[in-house]
């Protein structure tokens, strides 16, 4: 069996040859090798965590070595490289996966050129399955620059309902610190920084990468493609000013509650403090009549203990009435 022959592999996601009126045909394992493609554009979309995916990119593609790299490579941030007549995209969205955190966004490497869209990941992106599902409707993008500009709006659009939630866990957050519920929140703050942290971390170059993209010189990407990439870029920015704007709240929030922790423990540390000037010297006369040198003073008076319980009493009395006048407490 040949390899072009082989049965489909989970390598393989998905491949459309497009025809150019927002509908697409699906093609198989043998049809997406370099010399079994014919005219129109082919998207390819592909599972790196499937060892056939990087001989398929290295062998049989078509790509050249610098293109293969850039999809393969472990460890990416997003970024933009343009290549003879197409560009390498390394985009991130939110990872909707089971157990996954916002700020784990996951990558998507793109070659895109006037005839061939080539796309890997290694965990399941949501936008990149809008898109396929718009090509089953029909209603999808017609050409290369289209499916380009698609995949990076349904990134963006995916992640509106993520950094809104954020949002409102910080309000939520900032409410519970005025209610007085400290110490249960000051964990979830610090998680809510780490988030928005791990997000402004992609979500910059990302917008730098799109802006880049519009901008780029290939004859394929369509003023209107530009205009829409460059859209995309300002609604990054503006999940970014959103990021920064919730992070700074969180911050002064997560302040104000360590300084509410820091004197309600203050408080307590006072309490102690008095509570200890109190007792002291009431564990000094008892320590002096334990000694029981040359005998206890009163030990043969029947009254003695009840006069030592007045004589204590009446220092601890004269000691909360100096207390109090100074307003220690």
């Amino acid at each position: 069996m040949t390899d072009t022959n082989r049965p489909a592999t989970r390598s393989l996601v998905y491949a459309y040859r497009l025809d150019g009126q927002g509908g697409g045909t699906a093609l198989g394992w043998k049809d997406i090798h370099a010399d079994s493609r014919t005219e129109g554009v082919t998207w390819i979309h592909l599972d790196l965590l499937d060892p056939d995916t990087s001989r398929f990119v290295r062998e049989d593609s078509g790509l050249n070595e610098a293109v293969a790299d850039g999809l393969l490579a472990e460890h990416t941030r997003p970024r933009l490289v343009p290549l003879d007549d197409g560009v390498l995209v390394i985009l991130r969205g939110i990872n909707f996966n089971p157990g996954a955190e916002p700020d784990d966004m996951v990558s998507i490497r793109i070659w895109a050129s006037a005839q061939l869209v080539v796309s890997c990941r290694k965990l399941r992106l949501r936008a990149v399955q809008d898109v396929q599902a718009s090509i089953e409707r029909g209603r999808g993008p017609c050409n290369a620059g289209e499916l380009l500009t698609a995949i990076a709006d349904r990134l963006a659009e995916r992640m509106d309902d993520v950094i809104e939630g954020l949002e409102i866990q910080a309000d939520e957050l900032e409410e519970q610190v005025e209610e007085g519920r400290l110490e249960e929140i000051n964990a979830a703050l610090a998680d809510l920084r780490r988030t928005f942290i791990g997000l402004r971390r992609y979500l910059v170059p990302q917008r730098d990468a799109l802006l880049r993209l519009a901008a780029a010189k290939v004859a394929w990407l369509e003023e209107d493609n530009r205009a829409w990439l460059r859209e995309v870029a300002d609604q990054t920015t503006r999940y970014l000013e959103a990021l920064e704007a919730s992070r700074d709240r969180a911050t002064v929030t997560q302040e104000e509650l360590l300084q509410r922790l820091s004197e309600k423990t203050e408080k307590r540390m006072y309490l102690l403090s008095v509570v200890t000037a109190v007792f002291l010297p009431l564990g000094f006369i008892t320590g002096l009549l334990g000694v029981n040198v040359g005998g206890i003073p009163g030990a043969e008076a029947p009254w003695a203990f009840f006069f030592l319980c007045l004589a204590t009493a009446a220092v601890v009395t004269l000691q909360l009435w100096f207390l109090r006048r100074k307003r220690w407490f």
